[in-house]
């Protein structure tokens, strides 16, 4: 299909307070992760490495950072002549007394229909800003045409422990979609939504108008797709293969953080075909001290050694020093890890100075943080 027929809407707004101290301040999609990226460089890379050239952002919560980091797109080659990204935060209209903030993920495409009537494509992509994967959409797309589809869902097969945690989708033979739970407390399927839809824009936008004069949530899970359900559209999965993560908690961000550093890690950010982009930060060549010890660990750009760094993600421009030792832990960016400091378990946020000793557990871990 022509890319320009096809539009990726990202939602970026939401506030992500369940990673605590690390979105005080700071957009969710925004916070740092793997040693050199943000969170929303992989859903923003997946869109290039996809050839999806016109990409819209919906941003909200502390959103002036996360604009600023997006910029014109150029970190991830959507800038170009035949690209577009735009960032579509909430706004006044002639018809409103003040700015209406989004009220959920379905109001914020509503509220952006006149800027996709303008391009008019035939399909349209809603993409969280926030979860870490990678992949290719233009499967998802061929998927949708090959099956006449009005809407397709990517869906992942999850434990049966943790189905309550995700909007369980129940499927025919043919991989048409029956019935949609979101967060079930007696799950009657394993399949997840993944909070990744595609749909044929026409029908996106009626559901939307149709959403806007109710009192509902707003919400694609919990309105949309139970409606379109309802009226007897044709929504299908496209099953997904691979790691997805979502990481809306400190546990699951340190966890993703260290599935980096398996032996056999199951997402490749050495990928050559399908690169995660992001900003470069212009550091000096890192440096490992003369009495430094390293193992299974990601060093980035600028970062000083001197002390241990033992199965960690070392973000750049980060300092151990002499007699200092970080293990399973996650060091974000300038931060300075004094003599003799023992950190184990725990994510440490950016630009600090930690001469207190701290020891999590994996199941527990700790964040250290403004």
């Amino acid at each position: 299909m022509n890319n320009n027929k096809v539009v990726a809407m990202i939602l970026a707004g939401g506030k992500g307070t369940r990673l605590e101290s690390l979105t005080r301040k700071n957009a969710k999609p925004a916070v740092f992760f793997g040693g050199k990226y943000r969170i929303i460089d992989f859903v923003l890379s997946n869109v290039a490495n996809s050839k999806i050239n016109t990409v819209g952002i919906l941003t909200q919560y502390e959103s002036i950072g996360l604009n600023t980091y997006i910029g014109n797109g150029s970190k991830w080659g959507i800038d170009g002549n035949r690209s577009l990204t735009s960032i579509l935060p909430p706004r006044q209209t002639e018809a409103d007394a003040g700015v209406n903030w989004y009220r959920g993920t379905a109001d914020a495409i509503y509220q952006n229909l006149d800027w996709l009537d303008a391009l008019n494509p035939e399909l349209v992509l809603i993409l969280s800003g926030d979860h870490i994967y990678i992949t290719n959409f233009q499967d998802m797309i061929k998927t949708h045409t090959s099956n006449n589809a009005d809407v397709t869902i990517a869906a992942l097969s999850v434990s049966e422990e943790e189905a309550h945690r995700f909007g369980i989708l129940e499927v025919d033979e043919e991989n048409n979609i029956t019935n949609f739970v979101e967060k079930p407390k007696h799950p009657k399927s394993n399949l997840a939504s993944m909070g990744i839809y595609l749909f044929n824009y026409k029908l996106l936008r009626d559901a939307l108008r149709s959403d806007a004069k109710t009192d509902s949530e707003h919400d694609f899970g919990k309105n949309i797709i139970p409606y379109l359900l309802e009226h007897k559209k044709k929504l299908i999965i496209h099953p997904f293969q691979g790691y997805w993560k979502d990481v809306g908690t400190i546990q699951s961000l340190w966890e993703a953080n260290m599935d980096l550093l398996k032996g056999q890690s199951p997402i490749d950010i050495f990928s050559k075909s399908m690169r995660i982009f992001s900003e470069d930060t212009h550091s000096t060549p890192q440096y490992i001290g003369p009495n430094a010890e390293i193992t299974s660990s990601l060093i980035n750009q600028g970062a000083k050694i001197y002390g241990r760094s033992i199965n960690s993600v070392i973000f750049n421009d980060v300092v151990i020093e002499e007699g200092a030792e970080v293990i399973d832990s996650v060091i974000m960016p300038a931060t300075v890890i004094k003599k003799n400091t023992h950190l184990s378990n725990v994510i440490v946020g950016p630009s600090l100075e930690v001469d207190t000793s701290f020891d999590g557990d994996p199941k527990h871990v700790g964040l250290i943080n403004k």
